[in-house]
C-alpha cells in the first residue's frame, strides 16, 4: 500500500536521525500510523494566530494546520488526527489489454491516542484508521499484470483499516505487545527504502499477494491478531505474531467485496504465524557516542510465515487427474498449510562528507517457497536504489530506481501445458514477469509532494493471452503518470 509515501530523514539533526532509525524497526513509513504531532500542532496554531493562515502555508507540516482548533483540543486528551490524500493519474501508453489513463485515489484518516496523556495509563497507544478508496484500477482494467502498478489500487469503498492497542511492557522500549485488527505490511517484510516507489510490490511483496488467502492481511485488508516485539540489544529486534488464517470471511470471490466495510473480524479460519529477526546499525547509542564520521546505516531482516489453512493444488484434482483433463471432476486436491522464507536488506552505500542528506541507499528483498503444488508464485524479488537530495538545495527530494521479479510456480506452468494438450490449441505457458520503475519525489511544501513515475513491464501476467489480441500474449507495457501526496 505503500501506500508509498516516505518520510525523509534529515541529516542535520542527530536526535531526529536516531529516532528514525529506531522507528524503522517498527515497519514501513508507507501509510504508517502517525507519530505524536501535538507540539507541531501547537506551534502551527501559534503561527496562524500571529501571521495568518495563508502566510504560514508554505511552512506548516500539514495543509490545514490546527484545523480551526480541533487538533489542539484533541491534543489535550493525548489524541492526534492525521488525514492524508494520495491521488494519481497513471496510464499505459503501450502494451496491455488496451491503452489509456485512469485516476485512482486514497484518503487515509488515523486517530491515535497516547493513554498516558489521555488518562494516566503509562505506555499504551490506541490506533484506529479508516480508508476511503476512490477512482479506478488501472492494473485490472488495462494491464493484466501480476505486479500491480500502484500500491493504492483497491476496490472502491469506505472501510475500517486498522484498530489496535499497543502496550509497552519494559523500560527503554525493550518489549511491547500489540493486539487487534492489524495490517501486516506496516511492520513485516518492510524495506524502508522501497517505500518511496509507486508499484504495489515495493510494499507488500508479490509472493504473499498471490499465495496467501485473500492476498494476506495487507492494504486495504487487515486481520485480528497478536504481535510481540522484543529488543534484546540496541541493534537486534524480534517481531512475531499470530493472526487469523485469512483476512476474508469467505474463500470465494473478491476478499474486499466479501467485507466491504472491513468490520467482519473473522477468527475461526486457521492461523497465520509470522516471525522476523532484525539487525540495525548504527543504533541510538552508536549515534549518541559518535564523535566524528558516522557509520553508514544498514538494516537487515530475516523472516518466515506459515498459514495453517488448506490450499488447493494448482494442477491435479482429488483423484490425481490434471484439472485440465476432460475427465477431471474439477475438485482440486488440497494440501495442509503453506509457508515461505524471506530476507530484506537496506544499506546506505555512500554519503556526501559535506552534506549528510545527500546519500545513496540500496535495498533488496527476496522471498521463496518450496511448496510449488499450491502456490502460483514460488519466488519474488525486489531491488533498487534511492538517491536523496539529488540536486543542490533539494534536501527533501528523492530519486529512485527499482525493479521487481515474480516467478510462476512449476505446477501452475504444468497446468498451462496440460490445458494446451487437452484443447489442442495454442495456450501460453506462464513463467515470469519483470518490471522496472523510475520515480522522483518532489517536496513542494512540508505537507505536499509531487511524484512523476514511469514503469516498464516485461511479459505481463507471466505471459498470458490477450483477450483482444487474436491469440497473442499481452504486450510489454510502458506505464507513466503522476502521484500527489497531501497531508491535511
Amino acid at each position: 500500500m505503500n501506500q508509498q509515501m516516505a518520510i525523509k530523514v534529515s541529516g542535520r539533526n542527530l536526535a531526529l536521525r536516531a529516532a528514525c532509525i529506531t522507528a524503522s524497526l517498527c515497519g514501513s513509513p508507507a501509510l504508517a500510523a502517525p507519530a505524536d504531532t501535538s507540539d507541531q500542532t501547537t506551534t502551527a496554531a501559534s503561527d496562524e494566530a500571529t501571521s495568518g493562515f495563508l502566510d504560514t502555508l508554505s511552512r506548516r507540516s500539514t495543509l490545514l494546520g490546527d484545523m480551526g482548533g480541533v487538533r489542539p483540543w484533541l491534543s489535550q486528551y493525548g489524541v492526534t488526527l492525521t488525514v492524508q490524500e494520495t491521488s494519481e493519474i497513471l496510464g499505459n501508453v503501450s502494451g496491455g489489454v488496451r491503452q489509456g489513463f485512469e485516476y485512482d485515489g486514497l484518503t487515509t484518516a488515523t486517530l491515535q491516542m497516547d493513554t498516558q496523556r489521555a488518562f494516566g495509563w503509562q505506555g499504551g497507544t490506541v490506533n484506529v484508521s479508516g480508508l476511503q478508496i476512490h477512482g479506478r484500477n488501472l492494473s485490472a482494467d488495462n494491464l493484466a499484470s501480476l505486479q500491480t502498478a500502484s500500491g493504492i489500487e483497491a476496490d472502491r469503498a469506505t472501510r475500517l483499516w486498522e484498530a489496535w492497542f499497543q502496550q509497552k511492557l519494559l523500560d527503554e522500549d525493550r518489549l511491547d505487545i500489540k493486539i487487534g485488527q492489524q495490517s501486516l505490511d506496516q511492520e513485516f517484510m518492510v524495506s524502508q527504502n522501497a517505500g518511496y516507489f509507486v508499484n504495489t510490490m515495493f510494499g507488500w511483496p508479490m509472493l504473499p499477494s498471490a499465495d496467501l488467502p485473500g492476498g494476506g492481511p495487507a492494504y486495504p485488508l487487515s486481520d485480528l491478531g497478536l504481535r510481540l516485539r522484543a529488543k534484546p540489544t540496541d541493534s537486534v529486534s524480534i517481531l512475531a505474531g499470530v493472526f487469523n488464517g485469512s483476512p476474508s470471511p469467505s474463500d470465494s470471490g473478491d476478499p474486499q467485496k466479501q467485507d466491504r466495510a472491513g468490520t467482519s473480524f473473522p477468527v475461526k479460519d486457521g492461523a497465520l504465524a509470522i516471525a522476523e529477526l532484525q539487525y540495525a546499525y548504527p543504533n541510538l547509542n552508536t549515534l549518541v557516542q559518535a564523535n566524528e564520521t558516522e557509520p553508514l546505516s544498514r538494516l537487515y531482516k530475516l523472516g518466515a510465515w506459515y498459514d495453517t489453512k488448506r490450499f488447493n493444488d494448482l494442477r491435479t484434482d482429488n483423484t490425481g487427474l490434471s484439472l485440465a483433463d476432460p475427465n477431471s471432476n474439477g475438485t482440486p486436491r488440497t494440501h495442509r498449510g503453506d509457508y515461505a522464507l524471506y530476507a530484506v536488506a537496506d544499506q546506505m552505500v555512500w554519503r556526501d562528507p559535506a552534506e549528510a542528506d545527500h546519500n545513496v541507499n540500496l535495498f533488496l528483498r527476496v522471498m521463496g517457497t518450496p511448496d510449488e503444488d499450491r502456490n502460483l508464485i514460488d519466488f519474488s524479488l525486489n531491488a533498487g536504489l534511492t538517491l536523496h537530495e539529488p540536486f543542490a538545495h533539494r534536501d527533501d527530494d528523492t530519486f529512485g530506481l527499482g525493479m521487481g521479479y515474480a516467478k510462476v510456480g512449476s505446477h501452475a506452468a504444468a497446468f498451462d501445458q496440460d490445458t494446451a494438450a487437452a484443447s489442442g490449441s495454442f495456450n501460453p505457458i506462464r513463467h515470469s514477469e519483470t518490471f522496472v520503475e523510475a520515480t522522483y519525489q518532489y517536496q513542494v511544501t512540508p505537507w505536499w509532494q509531487l511524484q512523476p513515475d514511469a514503469q516498464y513491464v516485461f511479459n505481463p501476467g507471466g505471459g498470458v493471452l490477450n483477450p483482444n489480441g487474436n491469440g497473442r500474449r499481452v504486450g510489454d507495457e510502458l506505464v507513466v503518470g503522476l502521484r500527489t501526496n497531501i497531508l491535511f
